[in-house]
């Protein structure tokens, strides 16, 4: 199937966003996207030649206003007279950022874990699927009011861009999708509280955490339990992006609209409310155990809808095109790896 990639937007709540740009045949750079849809290159304005985007938020404090007043001036200067700036046509949208650490939640949407559990019951598993689900309904209000959340880690090998193709390798046999609000750290976070930890977050983006339903079970060692390692890290089984939204800019993390389609049709449409643990209690529970670092990702869960529960798992030639509100969008397409 042929499908013509998605032209970058710069659609996202807010007077600026950051992303990591390129135009054809030049390195990336860091870049300021105002809605009008023109980029500017933060190395030059901030005069600093080897600039990233994680470089950014370790001086998140100190340059967050000046992002702000550099977005004011994009705004109001045309296009023809602002040389600084250029428009986001014609260049290429990276993941906007480089983490070291990527923690990432399951398990943290009620629904989704609720259909999952049915989905996955032993063949010879005595129970109705309504005895099954309120069975698990009452463990995850067990969890929510235990205030444990379930967070394991990620490899940042894994991500790619919001427009770039997926590689379903071939040893993949039920490869899924799981669109996810991701939380972007700003300031060092280590054994932060529930109430301190959203002054650590900088911003928001979008992250698709495919997974290998087949792989996430040991078979061979069942008392090992999940095997993260094979089933979520594949490259470019995560794709991200295209914007980072700073916190302010979004009024309620605790109420976006998360939604993935494949192919043209829903599969997710979700509110973050059905979440179990919110932004700040799963910021706090990894900082208790490690030092979440600027730059890192926090990645929140993904809702109910994904391929297991409609029986369609993904395939070569495939479109997902994700969103969240406020955060823009991405499209991606599955290339299936030939076995070698």
């Amino acid at each position: 199937m042929s499908v013509k990639p998605a032209a970058p937007s710069a659609s996202f709540s807010g007077p600026f966003a950051l992303g990591t740009l390129s135009a054809p045949d030049q390195v990336s750079f860091p870049g300021l996207v105002v809605p009008e849809g023109r980029v500017l290159d933060l190395r030059t304005a901030l005069r600093d030649p080897a600039l990233t985007t994680r470089r950014l938020f370790e001086r998140w404090d100190e340059v967050l206003p000046c992002l702000g007043a550099l977005a004011a001036d994009g705004t109001d200067a045309p296009t023809d007279t602002a040389e600084a700036w250029q428009p986001l046509d014609g260049l290429r949208v990276h993941a906007p950022v480089e983490p070291r650490q990527v923690f990432q939640s399951g398990a943290n949407y009620r629904q989704h874990v609720i259909d999952l559990e049915v989905a996955h019951r032993a063949p010879d598993d005595p129970r109705t699927p309504e005895a099954a689900r309120a069975e698990i309904a009452e463990v995850m209000d067990r969890r929510a009011a235990e205030d444990l959340p379930y967070v394991f880690i990620g490899l940042p090998s894994a991500i790619t861009g919001p427009y770039d193709d997926v590689v379903l390798p071939s040893w993949a046999e039920q490869p899924d999708w799981e669109l996810e609000l991701a939380v972007v750290v700003g300031r060092p976070a280590y054994r932060v509280s529930v109430s301190e930890a959203l002054a650590h977050v900088a911003g928001y983006t979008i992250a698709n955490d495919l997974t290998d339903r087949a792989t996430v079970f040991r078979r061979d060692m069942k008392a090992i339990g999940t095997d993260w390692l094979r089933s979520k890290n594949a490259p470019g089984f995560t794709p991200l992006g295209p914007w980072i939204v700073p916190a302010a800019s979004i009024a309620d993390p605790g109420d976006l609209r998360v939604t993935l389609k494949l192919n043209g049709e829903t599969m997710q449409d979700e509110s973050t409310k059905d979440m179990l643990f919110g932004i700040a209690r799963l910021v706090s529970y990894a900082s208790q155990t490690s030092r979440l670092l600027p730059g890192d990702l926090v990645l929140t869960g993904s809702p109910a809808g994904n391929g297991m529960h409609w029986g369609r798992l993904l395939r070569d030639g495939d479109v997902m095109d994700g969103s969240i509100t406020g955060l823009g969008s991405q499209r991606t397409r599955c290339i299936a790896q030939e076995a070698s």
